[in-house]
């Protein structure tokens, strides 16, 4: 059997296509009609229902929208937050700044790389670590825990403090220069190291390259507030005011939630993971010695059960999946069976859970909120995604996953440590199993 592809085999490829009347139906049909136009199941977008048995109460009635920027993570997480604040104060609506958050992120994990770099000087530029940590130093993405060092470290502010910015909302070209800065800066530090520079010296440098960043980073965005004013009126029409307040009072006087009791739980089949195995990922975070990244490899059953829980007391959950797969944006709907490609291309492409994250096909690209689980005999039927696309998409924003699509896309949720077994909780104090940088796991939400 000859290694190349051959005239004979394109005779033969040729041959079997021609025969086949279905395939060139399909070939009609696809280079003048959309993908999801053509395959999407009829049975079952006529069952498609955007009602649940459960809903969390107060649910915000206008999405969010993170427009052309990876921020998700930490919109999912702020509107997590806005619930609950929503509700102290009696809102019918509530945004905290979502470039507030974004603006220390950024600065943050600007130190986060240079501090690696410093960490690294030993390797070689071209050794897998170091190609890794220059690939994407300041992406938009971001984990729970990233988010959690931000919030205990610099608090929160309302959107009216700092609002969004052309580039806060848009975050490509502010993305391109800064990180173009920090890899000179890198090539800087490593090669001062080269010509004999002590660590002690090269902090000092690192210093004065994250004032720079700092600047841009004002220039881009706007400066973070030290203090501001908060003032509105309730659904009451009662007028709420607050003068003079510093951000971290913000986040710890006035948001009622408790960031430190939620804990993260991932479903991850891979062969090299065990269930019930803490996991942590090298060289991932924002905040030099803040706290750890942590996940708890646990059942999907056990994922769902603890989520399920959350809901029904009436609080929503944060969670990460490939978003992409089977799924419709203009419906909103992410669904198993929602397209039929291998009744439409005769080809069978499915793949297990485990081997679409062994071999590259999938991995968390994507965090939202459930806010709401339809349950049918005690067991959830789908779920109620409130996304952060605006509301132009879905059910004015709110999003439809079936039951069977969280089995086989969803990665991370996460949950008040109250929802979980003692057996369960113990393995938080575990220490955690070191992940490589490029593990599945290791996925920024975007």
């Amino acid at each position: 059997m000859s290694k190349n592809i051959s005239v004979s085999h394109l005779k033969s490829f040729k041959k079997e296509f021609d025969s086949s009347k279905h395939s060139k139906n399909s070939m009609n049909t696809l280079t003048r009609s959309k993908l999801e136009d053509v395959t999407m199941d009829w049975e079952t977008y006529k069952k498609l229902d955007h009602n649940y048995s459960n809903i969390v109460k107060n649910e915000m009635s206008k999405v969010t929208n993170q427009k052309a920027s990876g921020r998700c993570w930490g919109f999912a997480a702020l509107n997590l937050m806005r619930i609950d604040f929503a509700k102290k104060y009696n809102l019918s609506n509530f945004e905290f700044s979502q470039s507030y958050f974004m603006f220390f992120d950024k600065l943050e994990k600007s130190n986060y790389f240079l501090e690696n770099i410093l960490s690294t000087l030993d390797e070689k530029f071209d050794s897998r670590i170091i190609m890794w940590l220059l690939e994407s130093p300041i992406q938009d993405g971001g984990q729970w825990d990233m988010f959690v060092n931000l919030m205990e470290k610099y608090g929160i502010v309302p959107q009216s403090a700092m609002p969004e910015s052309l580039h806060s909302s848009s975050s490509r070209s502010m993305n391109v220069l800064i990180t173009r800065t920090l890899r000179k800066y890198a090539s800087i530090l490593r090669n001062n190291y080269s010509d004999g520079m002590d660590l002690k010296d090269l902090r000092k440098l690192k210093v004065q390259m994250m004032s720079s960043i700092y600047k841009l980073l004002c220039t881009f965005i706007g400066k973070p507030p030290e203090n501001f004013d908060w003032q509105v009126r309730d659904k009451k029409k009662n007028f709420i005011s607050h003068k003079n307040i510093t951000p971290i009072d913000f986040y710890n006087k006035m948001v009622p939630f408790k960031l430190k009791d939620k804990v993260c739980l991932i479903h991850c089949p891979m062969s090299n993971k065990k269930f019930n195995e803490l996991y942590t990922v090298r060289f991932l975070g924002n905040v030099v010695e803040g706290q750890v990244i942590k996940y708890l490899n646990v059942s999907i059953n056990e994922m769902k059960k603890a989520a399920v829980k959350s809901i029904k007391n009436n609080e929503a959950v944060w969670f990460g999946c490939d978003v992409g797969k089977m799924f419709h944006r203009d419906l909103g709907v992410m669904h198993n069976k929602l397209y039929d490609y291998e009744l439409f291309f005769g080809v069978d492409s499915n793949m297990s859970k485990a081997t679409r994250l062994e071999y590259g096909d999938s991995q968390m690209t994507h965090a939202m909120l459930f806010t709401g689980v339809d349950l049918k005999d005690n067991k959830p039927s789908k779920w109620r995604v409130e996304n952060s696309w605006g509301n132009k998409s879905g059910d004015k924003g709110y999003f439809l996953m079936s039951d069977d699509w969280f089995d086989e896309y969803n990665y991370e949720v996460v949950v008040d440590k109250k929802y979980l077994t003692k057996d369960i909780l113990k393995l938080f104090n575990k220490k955690p199993v070191d992940l490589n940088p490029w593990d599945p796991m290791g996925a920024l939400a975007k």
